[in-house]
């Protein structure tokens, strides 16, 4: 089974997945969704880590420290930042981090890493905007954005069909560009919005 779910907070993520355990869903893997095992209900305690790795020896000792402690790997991989843990060792403690700073940590290098891709389409979308990519006259005038000869001259049937068929095309010709200031907005307000909970956690 599948779901499909976005968290910035890794206490309410922890929560959740946690929950699904006891329902009888074992977390499985994590891509773009969450994939689940059906097993039997049980009381998991799964925790999350924020940590990218260059190397791959760096992400094998990252791993091998925590089955040491008690703790198996379930989802994540050396690029993918979000590591999931699952308690295995019943004498091992409740949590993966010692103090609260390094439980913070986390959401640091959570909001630097939405700041690094919101930093990655800025000169993009600078680049369109110097070269007139972005036009903002699509807003004024949509007609424009319609090549198909002697459209809006067309009537009934005969105009809906073309309209409808060059529709997707002229809006992304107009308004594609959107998407980059949209990505670039929305990665800040993550960045922020993990800083913030670094701020909280940490205190």
């Amino acid at each position: 089974m599948q779901q499909f779910k976005f968290f910035i907070d890794f206490e309410k993520e922890e929560q959740w997945l946690n929950e699904m355990a006891k329902r009888g869903f074992a977390l499985a893997g994590k891509s773009i969704a969450y994939t689940f095992e059906r097993t039997e209900p049980e009381d998991a305690v799964i925790k999350i880590d924020f940590r990218p790795f260059r190397s791959r020896a760096d992400f094998e000792d990252y791993l091998a420290l925590f089955e040491d402690s008690g703790w198996k790997h379930v989802a994540g991989s050396k690029s993918s930042g979000s590591q999931y843990f699952r308690k295995m060792d019943e004498t091992a403690g409740d949590d993966i981090f010692s103090d609260a700073d390094s439980r913070a940590g986390r959401y640091q290098r959570l909001s630097q890493m939405w700041f690094s891709l919101a930093c990655c389409y800025i000169p993009i979308f600078a680049a369109m905007v110097s070269t007139g990519l972005v036009d903002a006259t699509a807003f004024t005038n949509p007609k424009a954005l319609y090549y198909t000869p002697g459209l809006w001259e067309k009537a009934g049937a005969a105009f809906w069909e073309a309209f409808l068929f060059e529709t997707p095309f002229a809006l992304g010709r107009g308004f594609a560009w959107l998407l980059f200031p949209l990505l670039i907005g929305l990665y800040l307000i993550f960045s922020a919005l993990a800083k913030s909970r670094y701020r909280q956690v940490k205190s």
